[in-house]
Formats: structure tokens, sequence, C-alpha cells
């Protein structure tokens, strides 16, 4: 009795033993997984310019509309291109905030020069030839010298993080003038912010809109085939969610980042 009660006791601490030991390898796979994930925001953010990546995505030249993109970072920011970013932002979106606008504009003043910050800044051909000298400056990349030789028209901000243990490329702003809106520039720049995801091996491009924003929530669902998400207030929680004023819409590249950030209904 004492021998087959001995043996009950070993058969236990054997499977304690091998709970215990898949635990530790479970903790390793998740550890490692978290700092396979860290390695790529890393490397993302390491990329000086995305944009060089995809040379065809330089210019746009359409609709009546010529302009060429240049990359920048938050902390690099010129006080001419912050406060046309600042001014850009108040002038489109302070109606749609509506009174929530005075304590959102703080936050997005914080947003616009924050280190993780990354952009896509749209200048406008100023002669409708697109010359060899303009052509010669989209291919040097020279900041200076860009910024001089068109203005501003419109901006994308963008940063790379972590949503539900997937890495995605979270767009914060994509502020363009009105009058250049309505000729296909948003699409070019969502192509464009797509591609540098997929480059990056991000899981999904996210975004938030305003719900009375119309013009924007359907430019994303039905031209740019983005999904509400499961981490949106009004999939959260639908209750609470009637009552938020925004979406969260995403588009994801891979199985994993569908379960976790796509609303599978």
């Amino acid at each position: 009795m004492e021998s087959e009660r001995f043996h009950g006791s070993c058969s236990r601490n054997t499977s304690n033993d091998s709970v215990s030991q898949l635990k530790m390898v479970s903790r390793r796979e998740i550890l490692a997984k978290k700092k396979a994930i860290q390695e790529l925001i890393k490397a993302a953010y390491f990329v000086k310019d995305h944009i060089a990546f995809f040379p065809s995505f330089c210019h746009y030249d359409k609709n009546g509309l010529s302009v060429y993109l240049e990359s920048g970072r938050g902390d690099k920011l010129s006080i001419t291109v912050k406060n046309y970013v600042q001014n850009l932002l108040k002038q489109n979106m302070e109606g749609h905030y509506g009174s929530e606008w005075l304590v959102e504009e703080k936050v997005k003043r914080r947003e616009t020069v924050a280190p993780e910050a990354r952009y896509i800044f749209v200048h406008e051909v100023t002669n409708t030839n697109f010359n060899e000298r303009t052509a010669m400056l989209i291919g040097e990349k020279t900041s200076a010298s860009l910024e001089n030789s068109g203005p501003l028209v419109g901006f994308v901000q963008y940063r790379f993080i972590v949503e539900e243990d997937i890495p995605v490329l979270y767009v914060y702003e994509l502020q363009l003038e009105p009058r250049i809106q309505g000729k296909g520039l948003g699409k070019f720049l969502m192509q464009l912010i797509e591609l540098i995801a997929q480059k990056n091996c991000m899981g999904a491009v996210m975004l938030t809109v305003q719900k009375k924003n119309l013009f924007a929530m359907n430019f994303y669902i039905n031209k740019m085939r983005y999904n509400i998400s499961t981490m949106s207030p009004s999939k959260v929680n639908p209750m609470i969610g009637k009552e938020s004023s925004y979406e969260i819409l995403c588009k994801t590249f891979n199985e994993e980042a569908k379960t976790k950030l796509e609303d599978p209904g």
C-alpha cells in the first residue's frame, strides 16, 4: 500500500512538473513573440524615408492636380511646417469635433511634434509642367529644397504601434486642403500607407474617424474597404458605443490580425 501511495505521489509530481514545463515554454514563447514585435517596430522607426521604397508614389499627377511627397518626423518639424500642420488640423477638424475640440486640439498639438510621429508631406508642383528641377529635387530628397520649391497642401501623420499584440501602422491624421480634395489623392496616399505597412511587416493599418465626418467614413469603409475594428467603442460595448463620437477602423494583412482586430460580424 505504501508503494502504491508513493507511486501515486510520483505521478502527481510528474504531472505537476509537466504543467510547469508547459507554462515555462508558453511564457518563453510569449516573451519571444513580444520581443520580435518590438524589433519590428524598432526597425520600422529606424527607416529614414519610407517613401523611397516606392518611387512610383513620389509624384501624383491626375485630375488637374500635381503634387509630390516628402517624408518627415514630428521632432524635426520647422516652426513653419508645425504651424501649417496645426492650422490645417483646426480648419478641417474643429467642426467635426464640436465642443470636444478645445480638449482635442491640445492632444493633437502634442501628437504633432512627438518623436514617434512620422509624416508624408504633400507639396504642390507650382509649375504644372513637371520639370527636370522638380524631378531632381524628389530624387535627392533634400528636405529644405523640397519645402522651398512647392507649397504644402496636406499631410499624413502615422506611427508604428502595437494593438492587441499585433504590430500595426496607425494613421493619426490624413489632412488635405479643401481645394485639392475629391481628386483621388486621398486614395493614393492610403494605398501608399498600406504599402509602407506591409513593407515593414505590420499586421494592419488602423485609424480613428469621427462619426460626424460622413465623408471620411464613406471614404474609408466604402472606397478603401476598411472595417470597424473589434477595438472600436461600438464593438467593445454597443450600448456605451452608441454615445461615442468615433469609430476605430482597420484593414488587416494576415489571419492573426484579422482574428484579433476585425469584427467577425
